[in-house]
Protein backbone atom coordinates (compact mmCIF):
# COMPACT_ATOMS: atom_id res chain seq x y z
CA UNK A 1 0.00 0.00 0.00
CA UNK A 2 1.35 3.40 -0.92
CA UNK A 3 2.56 5.58 1.98
CA UNK A 4 0.08 8.39 1.25
CA UNK A 5 -2.87 6.06 1.51
CA UNK A 6 -1.64 4.69 4.79
CA UNK A 7 -1.30 8.20 6.36
CA UNK A 8 -4.84 9.15 5.32
CA UNK A 9 -6.47 6.20 7.00
CA UNK A 10 -4.28 6.60 10.04
CA UNK A 11 -5.29 10.30 10.43
CA UNK A 12 -9.00 9.59 10.06
CA UNK A 13 -8.85 6.79 12.58
CA UNK A 14 -7.05 9.07 15.07
CA UNK A 15 -9.65 11.81 14.70
CA UNK A 16 -12.51 9.40 15.17
CA UNK A 17 -10.88 7.94 18.22
CA UNK A 18 -10.31 11.43 19.99
CA UNK A 19 -13.55 13.30 18.97
CA UNK A 20 -16.04 14.16 21.84
CA UNK A 21 -19.69 14.46 20.92
CA UNK A 22 -21.77 16.65 23.35
CA UNK A 23 -25.37 16.07 24.23
CA UNK A 24 -27.72 19.04 24.17
CA UNK A 25 -27.90 19.03 27.99
CA UNK A 26 -24.12 18.99 28.26
CA UNK A 27 -23.61 21.92 25.93
CA UNK A 28 -26.30 24.05 27.66
CA UNK A 29 -24.81 23.18 31.04
CA UNK A 30 -21.36 24.27 29.88
CA UNK A 31 -22.81 27.53 28.52
CA UNK A 32 -24.58 28.09 31.85
CA UNK A 33 -21.33 27.60 33.80
CA UNK A 34 -19.38 29.86 31.46
CA UNK A 35 -21.96 32.68 31.57
CA UNK A 36 -22.69 32.51 35.27
CA UNK A 37 -19.01 32.32 36.23
CA UNK A 38 -17.94 35.01 33.80
CA UNK A 39 -20.89 37.42 34.36
CA UNK A 40 -21.59 36.80 38.03
CA UNK A 41 -21.73 40.55 38.84
CA UNK A 42 -22.73 42.97 36.12
CA UNK A 43 -24.26 46.45 35.75
CA UNK A 44 -26.62 46.71 32.78
CA UNK A 45 -28.19 49.87 31.43
CA UNK A 46 -31.34 49.78 29.35
CA UNK A 47 -34.96 50.80 28.85
CA UNK A 48 -37.73 48.88 30.60
CA UNK A 49 -40.34 47.19 28.42
CA UNK A 50 -42.98 44.48 28.87
CA UNK A 51 -43.01 45.02 32.62
CA UNK A 52 -45.23 42.55 34.52
CA UNK A 53 -45.83 41.50 38.11
CA UNK A 54 -46.55 37.81 38.63
CA UNK A 55 -49.67 37.78 40.88
CA UNK A 56 -49.05 34.70 43.03
CA UNK A 57 -45.37 35.30 43.76
CA UNK A 58 -44.97 39.05 43.34
CA UNK A 59 -41.90 38.59 41.12
CA UNK A 60 -41.08 41.31 38.55
CA UNK A 61 -40.51 40.26 34.95
CA UNK A 62 -39.43 42.72 32.24
CA UNK A 63 -37.07 43.32 29.34
CA UNK A 64 -34.10 45.66 29.07
CA UNK A 65 -33.51 46.99 25.61
CA UNK A 66 -31.35 49.39 23.70
CA UNK A 67 -31.22 50.25 20.02
CA UNK A 68 -30.04 46.83 18.87
CA UNK A 69 -30.71 44.15 21.49
CA UNK A 70 -33.11 42.93 24.19
CA UNK A 71 -32.21 41.21 27.46
CA UNK A 72 -34.85 39.45 29.55
CA UNK A 73 -34.73 40.25 33.27
CA UNK A 74 -36.33 39.07 36.48
CA UNK A 75 -36.41 40.58 39.99
CA UNK A 76 -37.75 38.29 42.69
CA UNK A 77 -40.19 39.40 45.41
CA UNK A 78 -37.71 39.01 48.24
CA UNK A 79 -35.62 41.77 46.63
CA UNK A 80 -38.15 43.99 44.86
CA UNK A 81 -39.93 44.92 48.10
CA UNK A 82 -37.12 47.39 48.73
CA UNK A 83 -37.80 49.29 45.49
CA UNK A 84 -39.30 52.68 46.43
CA UNK A 85 -40.21 53.94 42.98
CA UNK A 86 -42.67 52.56 40.44
CA UNK A 87 -41.11 50.61 37.57
CA UNK A 88 -42.83 51.55 34.31
CA UNK A 89 -42.37 50.79 30.62
CA UNK A 90 -40.10 53.32 28.96
CA UNK A 91 -38.18 54.09 32.16
CA UNK A 92 -34.40 54.11 31.67
CA UNK A 93 -32.71 52.19 34.46
CA UNK A 94 -29.41 50.74 35.61
CA UNK A 95 -29.60 47.21 37.00
CA UNK A 96 -27.11 45.22 39.04
CA UNK A 97 -27.27 41.44 39.04
CA UNK A 98 -25.96 38.26 37.43
CA UNK A 99 -26.54 36.40 34.18
CA UNK A 100 -28.38 33.14 34.52
CA UNK A 101 -29.58 30.57 32.01
CA UNK A 102 -32.60 28.31 31.71
CA UNK A 103 -31.30 25.05 30.19
CA UNK A 104 -34.55 23.47 28.96
CA UNK A 105 -35.10 26.41 26.59
CA UNK A 106 -31.50 27.50 26.08
CA UNK A 107 -32.42 30.99 27.33
CA UNK A 108 -30.37 33.41 29.35
CA UNK A 109 -31.55 36.39 31.38
CA UNK A 110 -30.49 38.90 34.02
CA UNK A 111 -31.40 38.21 37.65
CA UNK A 112 -31.70 41.73 39.05
CA UNK A 113 -30.64 42.40 42.63
CA UNK A 114 -30.70 46.22 42.53
CA UNK A 115 -32.36 48.69 40.19
CA UNK A 116 -31.98 52.46 39.98
CA UNK A 117 -33.48 55.04 37.64
CA UNK A 118 -30.91 56.53 35.33
CA UNK A 119 -30.14 60.19 35.98
CA UNK A 120 -32.23 60.41 39.21
CA UNK A 121 -32.04 58.75 42.61
CA UNK A 122 -34.59 56.07 43.31
CA UNK A 123 -35.97 57.91 46.34
CA UNK A 124 -36.32 61.14 44.41
CA UNK A 125 -38.13 59.37 41.58
CA UNK A 126 -40.41 57.60 44.04
CA UNK A 127 -41.18 60.95 45.65
CA UNK A 128 -42.05 62.58 42.33
CA UNK A 129 -44.23 59.64 41.27
CA UNK A 130 -46.19 59.70 44.54
CA UNK A 131 -46.57 63.49 44.36
CA UNK A 132 -48.13 63.22 40.91
CA UNK A 133 -50.48 60.47 42.04
CA UNK A 134 -51.71 62.24 45.19
CA UNK A 135 -52.01 65.61 43.47
CA UNK A 136 -54.32 64.08 40.85
CA UNK A 137 -56.48 62.72 43.68
CA UNK A 138 -56.73 66.19 45.28
CA UNK A 139 -54.81 65.48 48.49
CA UNK A 140 -52.85 68.74 48.10
CA UNK A 141 -55.85 70.96 47.30
CA UNK A 142 -56.22 74.17 49.33
CA UNK A 143 -59.98 73.65 49.52
CA UNK A 144 -59.43 70.68 51.83
CA UNK A 145 -57.15 72.53 54.25
CA UNK A 146 -58.68 73.68 57.53
CA UNK A 147 -57.74 76.68 59.68
CA UNK A 148 -55.75 76.12 62.86
CA UNK A 149 -57.89 76.95 65.93
CA UNK A 150 -56.95 80.08 67.85
CA UNK A 151 -55.41 79.34 71.25
CA UNK A 152 -56.32 75.63 71.47
CA UNK A 153 -56.68 74.16 74.96
CA UNK A 154 -55.45 70.66 73.96
CA UNK A 155 -52.69 69.82 71.50
CA UNK A 156 -51.74 66.37 70.21
CA UNK A 157 -48.13 65.67 69.23
CA UNK A 158 -47.00 62.75 67.05
CA UNK A 159 -43.21 62.37 67.20
CA UNK A 160 -40.40 60.45 68.83
CA UNK A 161 -39.81 60.81 72.56
CA UNK A 162 -36.06 60.48 72.08
CA UNK A 163 -35.62 63.19 69.44
CA UNK A 164 -34.93 66.89 69.77
CA UNK A 165 -38.28 67.76 68.14
CA UNK A 166 -40.42 66.95 71.19
CA UNK A 167 -38.08 68.92 73.46
CA UNK A 168 -38.26 71.96 71.18
CA UNK A 169 -42.06 71.80 71.02
CA UNK A 170 -42.46 71.49 74.79
CA UNK A 171 -39.97 74.28 75.43
CA UNK A 172 -41.80 76.75 73.17
CA UNK A 173 -45.26 75.84 74.46
CA UNK A 174 -44.11 76.10 78.09
CA UNK A 175 -42.64 79.54 77.43
CA UNK A 176 -45.84 80.79 75.82
CA UNK A 177 -48.50 79.01 77.93
CA UNK A 178 -47.79 76.79 80.91
CA UNK A 179 -51.37 75.54 81.31
CA UNK A 180 -51.90 74.11 77.82
CA UNK A 181 -52.73 70.38 77.80
CA UNK A 182 -50.26 68.50 75.58
CA UNK A 183 -50.83 64.83 74.71
CA UNK A 184 -47.89 63.02 73.09
CA UNK A 185 -48.39 59.84 71.07
CA UNK A 186 -44.80 58.54 70.72
CA UNK A 187 -43.77 56.88 67.45
CA UNK A 188 -40.70 55.90 65.50
CA UNK A 189 -39.96 58.58 62.93
CA UNK A 190 -37.54 56.65 60.73
CA UNK A 191 -36.69 53.10 59.83
CA UNK A 192 -38.84 50.01 59.52
CA UNK A 193 -42.35 50.37 60.93
CA UNK A 194 -42.14 54.16 61.26
CA UNK A 195 -44.73 54.96 58.58
CA UNK A 196 -47.27 52.56 60.11
CA UNK A 197 -46.79 53.98 63.61
CA UNK A 198 -47.14 57.59 62.44
CA UNK A 199 -50.32 56.84 60.47
CA UNK A 200 -51.83 54.88 63.37
CA UNK A 201 -51.02 57.63 65.89
CA UNK A 202 -52.93 60.15 63.77
CA UNK A 203 -55.89 57.78 63.60
CA UNK A 204 -55.71 57.16 67.37
CA UNK A 205 -56.08 60.86 68.15
CA UNK A 206 -59.16 61.05 65.91
CA UNK A 207 -60.67 57.97 67.57
CA UNK A 208 -59.96 59.50 70.99
CA UNK A 209 -61.99 62.60 70.08
CA UNK A 210 -64.95 60.39 69.20
CA UNK A 211 -65.02 59.09 72.79
CA UNK A 212 -64.53 62.45 74.55
CA UNK A 213 -66.91 65.38 75.22
CA UNK A 214 -66.45 68.30 72.83
CA UNK A 215 -64.84 70.49 75.48
CA UNK A 216 -62.12 67.85 75.96
CA UNK A 217 -61.30 67.32 72.26
CA UNK A 218 -57.80 67.47 70.82
CA UNK A 219 -58.09 70.70 68.81
CA UNK A 220 -54.92 70.50 66.70
CA UNK A 221 -52.07 68.05 66.00
CA UNK A 222 -48.35 68.60 65.41
CA UNK A 223 -46.83 65.76 63.37
CA UNK A 224 -43.11 65.72 62.64
CA UNK A 225 -39.49 65.21 63.64
CA UNK A 226 -36.13 66.97 63.51
CA UNK A 227 -34.04 67.32 60.37
CA UNK A 228 -32.10 64.62 58.54
CA UNK A 229 -31.27 63.16 55.16
CA UNK A 230 -33.95 62.23 52.65
CA UNK A 231 -33.62 58.65 53.87
CA UNK A 232 -34.19 59.77 57.48
CA UNK A 233 -37.27 61.77 56.48
CA UNK A 234 -38.70 59.10 54.22
CA UNK A 235 -41.45 57.95 56.61
CA UNK A 236 -43.09 61.36 55.99
CA UNK A 237 -43.05 60.68 52.23
CA UNK A 238 -45.05 57.45 52.51
CA UNK A 239 -48.55 57.18 51.06
CA UNK A 240 -50.00 55.65 54.25
CA UNK A 241 -48.95 58.74 56.24
CA UNK A 242 -50.26 61.12 53.56
CA UNK A 243 -53.70 59.51 53.59
CA UNK A 244 -53.87 59.47 57.40
CA UNK A 245 -53.20 63.23 57.42
CA UNK A 246 -55.75 63.85 54.66
CA UNK A 247 -58.47 61.83 56.41
CA UNK A 248 -57.87 63.39 59.84
CA UNK A 249 -60.77 65.44 61.23
CA UNK A 250 -58.30 67.22 63.50
CA UNK A 251 -56.29 70.02 61.79
CA UNK A 252 -52.63 69.02 61.39
CA UNK A 253 -49.43 71.07 61.35
CA UNK A 254 -46.59 69.26 59.58
CA UNK A 255 -43.29 69.93 61.38
CA UNK A 256 -40.59 67.98 59.55
CA UNK A 257 -37.45 69.91 60.42
CA UNK A 258 -35.79 70.25 57.05
CA UNK A 259 -36.45 73.55 55.33
CA UNK A 260 -34.83 72.63 52.00
CA UNK A 261 -36.84 69.44 51.42
CA UNK A 262 -40.62 69.44 51.18
CA UNK A 263 -42.13 66.12 52.20
CA UNK A 264 -45.45 64.64 51.12
CA UNK A 265 -46.69 65.22 54.68
CA UNK A 266 -45.94 68.94 54.28
CA UNK A 267 -48.04 69.10 51.11
CA UNK A 268 -51.05 67.28 52.57
CA UNK A 269 -51.07 68.93 56.02
CA UNK A 270 -53.31 71.92 56.75
CA UNK A 271 -50.26 74.02 57.64
CA UNK A 272 -46.54 73.42 57.08
CA UNK A 273 -44.00 74.56 59.67
CA UNK A 274 -40.30 74.70 58.80
CA UNK A 275 -39.31 73.19 62.18
CA UNK A 276 -41.02 71.72 65.27
CA UNK A 277 -40.29 74.96 67.16
CA UNK A 278 -42.02 77.01 64.46
CA UNK A 279 -45.00 74.63 64.66
CA UNK A 280 -45.32 75.33 68.39
CA UNK A 281 -45.14 79.08 67.72
CA UNK A 282 -47.86 78.82 65.08
CA UNK A 283 -50.27 76.91 67.30
CA UNK A 284 -49.95 79.16 70.37
CA UNK A 285 -49.90 82.98 69.98
CA UNK A 286 -47.78 85.30 72.11
CA UNK A 287 -49.17 86.67 75.37
CA UNK A 288 -48.55 90.18 74.04
CA UNK A 289 -50.79 89.47 71.06
CA UNK A 290 -53.55 88.21 73.35
CA UNK A 291 -53.27 91.26 75.58
CA UNK A 292 -53.58 93.46 72.50
CA UNK A 293 -56.72 91.58 71.45
CA UNK A 294 -58.18 92.01 74.94
CA UNK A 295 -57.47 95.74 74.76
CA UNK A 296 -59.18 95.94 71.36
CA UNK A 297 -62.24 94.06 72.64
CA UNK A 298 -62.41 96.27 75.71
CA UNK A 299 -62.18 99.39 73.57
CA UNK A 300 -64.96 98.06 71.34
CA UNK A 301 -67.16 97.51 74.39
CA UNK A 302 -66.39 101.00 75.70
CA UNK A 303 -67.21 102.60 72.37
CA UNK A 304 -70.42 100.61 72.17
CA UNK A 305 -71.59 101.97 75.50
CA UNK A 306 -70.60 105.51 74.51
CA UNK A 307 -72.64 105.16 71.33
CA UNK A 308 -75.58 104.01 73.41
CA UNK A 309 -75.22 107.06 75.66
CA UNK A 310 -75.12 109.43 72.66
CA UNK A 311 -78.21 107.81 71.19
CA UNK A 312 -79.86 108.29 74.57
CA UNK A 313 -79.31 112.07 74.39
CA UNK A 314 -80.49 112.36 70.79
CA UNK A 315 -83.61 110.20 71.12
CA UNK A 316 -85.00 110.77 74.64
CA UNK A 317 -88.58 109.85 73.79
CA UNK A 318 -87.79 106.28 72.80
CA UNK A 319 -84.48 105.89 74.62
CA UNK A 320 -85.68 103.41 77.23
CA UNK A 321 -87.03 101.04 74.60
CA UNK A 322 -84.11 101.43 72.20
CA UNK A 323 -81.57 101.19 74.99
CA UNK A 324 -83.00 97.87 76.08
CA UNK A 325 -82.90 96.55 72.53
CA UNK A 326 -79.38 97.84 71.96
CA UNK A 327 -78.07 96.22 75.12
CA UNK A 328 -79.74 92.93 74.25
CA UNK A 329 -78.36 92.98 70.72
CA UNK A 330 -74.93 93.93 71.96
CA UNK A 331 -74.92 91.15 74.50
CA UNK A 332 -76.11 88.60 71.93
CA UNK A 333 -73.42 89.66 69.49
CA UNK A 334 -70.61 89.62 72.03
CA UNK A 335 -71.59 86.88 74.48
CA UNK A 336 -69.94 84.10 72.50
CA UNK A 337 -66.75 86.08 71.99
CA UNK A 338 -66.70 87.22 75.61
CA UNK A 339 -67.18 83.67 76.90
CA UNK A 340 -64.39 82.42 74.64
CA UNK A 341 -62.14 85.27 75.71
CA UNK A 342 -62.85 84.57 79.37
CA UNK A 343 -61.90 80.91 78.98
CA UNK A 344 -58.71 81.72 77.16
CA UNK A 345 -57.89 84.63 79.47
CA UNK A 346 -58.12 82.18 82.35
CA UNK A 347 -54.96 80.62 80.95
CA UNK A 348 -53.23 84.01 81.10
CA UNK A 349 -54.90 84.90 84.44
CA UNK A 350 -55.17 88.64 83.66
CA UNK A 351 -57.38 89.20 86.72
CA UNK A 352 -56.28 92.79 87.33
CA UNK A 353 -56.90 93.86 83.73
CA UNK A 354 -60.31 92.18 83.64
CA UNK A 355 -61.32 93.80 86.95
CA UNK A 356 -60.35 97.22 85.61
CA UNK A 357 -62.54 96.78 82.56
CA UNK A 358 -65.39 95.43 84.69
CA UNK A 359 -65.15 98.59 86.82
CA UNK A 360 -65.26 100.78 83.71
CA UNK A 361 -68.27 98.92 82.40
CA UNK A 362 -70.00 99.21 85.78
CA UNK A 363 -69.35 102.99 85.74
CA UNK A 364 -70.89 103.27 82.30
CA UNK A 365 -73.93 101.30 83.43
CA UNK A 366 -74.32 103.57 86.49
CA UNK A 367 -74.12 106.65 84.26
CA UNK A 368 -76.82 105.23 82.05
CA UNK A 369 -79.04 104.54 85.09
CA UNK A 370 -78.49 108.12 86.36
CA UNK A 371 -79.36 109.62 82.98
CA UNK A 372 -82.38 107.37 82.73
CA UNK A 373 -83.48 108.59 86.20
CA UNK A 374 -83.11 112.21 85.06
CA UNK A 375 -85.19 111.41 82.02
CA UNK A 376 -87.95 109.88 84.15
CA UNK A 377 -87.94 112.89 86.51
CA UNK A 378 -88.24 115.22 83.51
CA UNK A 379 -91.23 113.30 82.19
CA UNK A 380 -92.75 113.28 85.71
CA UNK A 381 -92.39 117.04 85.86
CA UNK A 382 -94.09 117.42 82.48
CA UNK A 383 -96.86 115.16 83.71
CA UNK A 384 -97.39 117.26 86.84
CA UNK A 385 -97.68 120.43 84.71
CA UNK A 386 -100.30 118.73 82.55
CA UNK A 387 -102.22 117.69 85.68
CA UNK A 388 -102.19 121.27 86.92
CA UNK A 389 -103.52 122.48 83.57
CA UNK A 390 -106.31 119.92 83.65
CA UNK A 391 -107.09 120.84 87.26
CA UNK A 392 -107.42 124.53 86.36
CA UNK A 393 -110.00 123.62 83.74
CA UNK A 394 -112.00 121.39 86.09
CA UNK A 395 -115.66 122.43 86.62
CA UNK A 396 -115.16 122.03 90.36
CA UNK A 397 -112.56 124.76 90.40
CA UNK A 398 -114.90 127.01 88.38
CA UNK A 399 -117.61 126.50 90.99
CA UNK A 400 -115.16 127.53 93.68
CA UNK A 401 -114.97 130.97 92.10
CA UNK A 402 -118.76 131.56 92.69
CA UNK A 403 -120.27 129.89 89.70
CA UNK A 404 -123.04 127.27 89.81
CA UNK A 405 -124.49 124.59 87.52
CA UNK A 406 -128.20 124.03 86.97
CA UNK A 407 -129.68 120.64 86.05
CA UNK A 408 -133.07 119.70 84.62
CA UNK A 409 -135.09 117.38 86.79
CA UNK A 410 -135.54 114.55 86.78
CA UNK A 411 -133.32 113.96 83.72
CA UNK A 412 -130.24 115.38 85.43
CA UNK A 413 -128.92 117.04 82.23
CA UNK A 414 -127.21 120.42 82.43
CA UNK A 415 -129.62 123.29 81.72
CA UNK A 416 -128.10 125.74 79.22
CA UNK A 417 -131.22 127.50 77.77
CA UNK A 418 -134.35 128.85 79.52
CA UNK A 419 -136.54 127.74 76.64
CA UNK A 420 -136.22 124.16 77.89
CA UNK A 421 -138.13 124.88 81.14
CA UNK A 422 -141.58 126.24 82.06
CA UNK A 423 -143.30 127.67 85.11
CA UNK A 424 -143.75 125.01 87.76
CA UNK A 425 -140.76 122.86 86.71
CA UNK A 426 -138.32 121.78 89.38
CA UNK A 427 -134.60 122.37 88.81
CA UNK A 428 -131.44 121.48 90.79
CA UNK A 429 -128.61 123.96 91.34
CA UNK A 430 -125.12 122.74 92.28
CA UNK A 431 -122.79 125.15 94.10
CA UNK A 432 -119.16 124.86 95.10
CA UNK A 433 -120.39 123.46 98.37
CA UNK A 434 -123.78 121.76 98.32
CA UNK A 435 -126.84 121.93 96.07
CA UNK A 436 -130.55 122.85 96.31
CA UNK A 437 -133.88 122.38 94.42
CA UNK A 438 -136.00 125.26 93.07
CA UNK A 439 -139.44 125.62 91.48
CA UNK A 440 -139.74 127.99 88.52
CA UNK A 441 -142.20 130.84 88.97
CA UNK A 442 -141.21 132.98 86.01
CA UNK A 443 -139.33 132.30 82.76
CA UNK A 444 -137.60 134.99 80.69
CA UNK A 445 -136.59 133.29 77.44
CA UNK A 446 -135.08 136.45 75.94
CA UNK A 447 -132.72 137.38 78.77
Amino acid sequence: MPKATTDLFTSQAHLKKNKHIYTVSEITQDIKLILENTLAEVWVEGEVSNFKIHPPSGHFYFSLKDQSAVLEAAMFSGVNKEVKFKIENGLKVICFGKISTYGPRSQYNLIVERIEPKGMGSLQLALEQLKQKLEKEGLFSTEHKRPIPYLPARIGVVTSLSGAAVKDILKVLDRRFKDINIIINPVRVQGEGAKEEIAQAIKDFNHLNEDLPVDQHIEVMIVGRGGGSIEDLWAFNEEIVARAIYNSKIPIISAVGHERDTTIADLVADVRAATPSVAAELVIPKKEDLREKVDILSEDIRRSFLDIAENFKANMDDLAHRLGLSIQNLLKLNVSELESAQKKLALLNPSVLIQQHKTKIADLVRQIHIRLGHFIKLKQSEFNVAIEKLSSLSPLNILARGYSITFEMPQGSILKDAKFVKIGDTIKTKLHKGEFLSQIKEVNKNG
